[in-house]
Formats: C-alpha cells, structure tokens, sequence
C-alpha cells in the first residue's frame, strides 16, 4: 500500500484520539441516525451501528442517550447533513461529509481552509464520480474468528471484498447492501468496532513524503472543523 498510505494511516488514527474531536463527531452520528430512522435501535439498523461504533469508542452511555434525545421532542436539534468537494495540492482530491446546524458557517469556514492551504471547494458533484461510495464495517480479528467462514458467510448479505490488516478486518459491500451486511454480521455475533458508508477512490493516486506532508496539513485543518464528519480523499 506504500509509505504514503501507512504516513497517512498514522496521521489519521492520531487526529482521532483526540476525544474532544471523536466524541462529538460519535454523538452527531447517533442523532442523525435517529433523526432519520427513529430513536428505537431495534427498529434502526443505522442507529443500531452508530451506537456501537460510539461504545466502542468509549462514548459514555449519558452521551449516547443524550445524542438519540437531541433527535427529537422539546431537545430537538436542526442539525443537516451537507457534502462538499474540494480539490487539494498535487492532484489530491476530497470528499468532506458534514454536520451541521449553520451551512453558512460550515462552507465558509472550509474554502477559507481551503483557499489558504493551496486548494479550493469547488461545484458539487463535480468529483463524486472520483468515488464509490461502499458500506464499510470493521471488527477486531480475535482467535474466535473463523475468516474463511465468516467471510463465506457474509456473501449472502451482499459482501464485496473483506480486507484484513493489522487485527481489522474491514467488510465491504454496496452502498445499498449496507443494512443487510449489518445484519449478516450482527447475526453471526460479531462485534463491530466501526461502521459506515465510505467514499473508495477510483482512481487512488501516489504522493512522494514530501508532498504526503503538504496535503495532511490541508486535511488535518478540514478534520478539525467542528461541522466536518468525515474526509476521503484520493491518496493510495
């Protein structure tokens, strides 16, 4: 996957430790989950995941109930998802999925993010074919864990590819396979460790350290963005 890739890996598994940063960003799922699907995990596939990528992120349980609350009744929040692409240096490309309660706010502060760090957002749908967007769930790889069988399994559930690193294994699957891979997983009694819907590159490009350095800056600084919720971008 090259020494890019693992700079990259590294650089983004340090920003999420940052739990002033992930804990927000959990609770935000969790009430967009329930703002779309309900408050009633057993009824919510989507909150049931986002739940347990929040638990096992160590969210307190206050926090979780709190962010299903914010949903709706008296408690309720606007809060909207809103998506913008943006154009890096050295033919990096971004994906920034967002959540927001002020869209004024959040496309203003990411082009002057942009604009300062060699880049700039440019027109929606402009770079969204750059991506496939894929339903992506990972579990830790304990000795328990028959891959071969799990992995035979989960095809009937829409599995495309399950990739295994470093103790994850990452289970792939359409965008629209995305509640029946849940499924298939939770049936097999799997614990998730995190779960989404992902942007894969198409046509995933190469950067020297040099210029792997110059755009984490620019996607250190979009991930620091209260409103932003996730980044793909491009790099292999």
């Amino acid at each position: 996957m090259g020494r890019a890739f693992e700079c990259r890996r590294r650089a983004k598994e340090a920003r999420w430790d940052k739990m002033s940063k992930v804990f927000p960003r959990l609770a935000k799922s969790i009430t967009l989950a329930a703002k779309n699907g309900g408050p009633d995990p057993d009824m919510n596939p989507a909150l049931r995941l986002a739940i347990a990528t929040a638990k096992a992120e160590n969210l307190p349980k206050d926090k979780i109930d709190a962010a299903i609350k914010r949903a709706s009744g008296s408690d309720a929040v606007d809060i909207v998802e809103n998506n913008y692409e943006g154009k890096g240096p050295h033919g990096s490309l971004f994906y920034i999925e967002c959540a927001t309660d002020n869209s004024n706010r959040t496309v203003g502060n990411l082009k002057t993010i942009f604009s300062k760090n060699g880049g700039q957002i440019v027109n929606s749908g402009q770079l969204d074919f750059m991506f496939n967007r894929k339903a992506v769930i990972e579990f830790a790889v304990t000795g328990e864990v028959n891959l071969e069988e799990v992995e035979l399994e989960l095809i009937d559930y829409g599995l495309e590819e399950l990739e295994v690193e470093d103790g994850v294994a990452r289970a792939i699957g359409g965008y629209s396979d995305f509640a029946n891979l849940s499924n298939g997983i939770e049936k097999l009694g799997i614990a998730v460790t995190r779960a989404g819907l992902e942007r894969i590159p198409t046509q995933p490009v190469e950067l020297t350290e040099a210029q792997m350095e110059e755009v984490e800056s620019l996607l250190e600084k979009v991930e620091d963005d209260d409103d932003v919720q996730k980044v793909f971008t491009n790099i292999g």
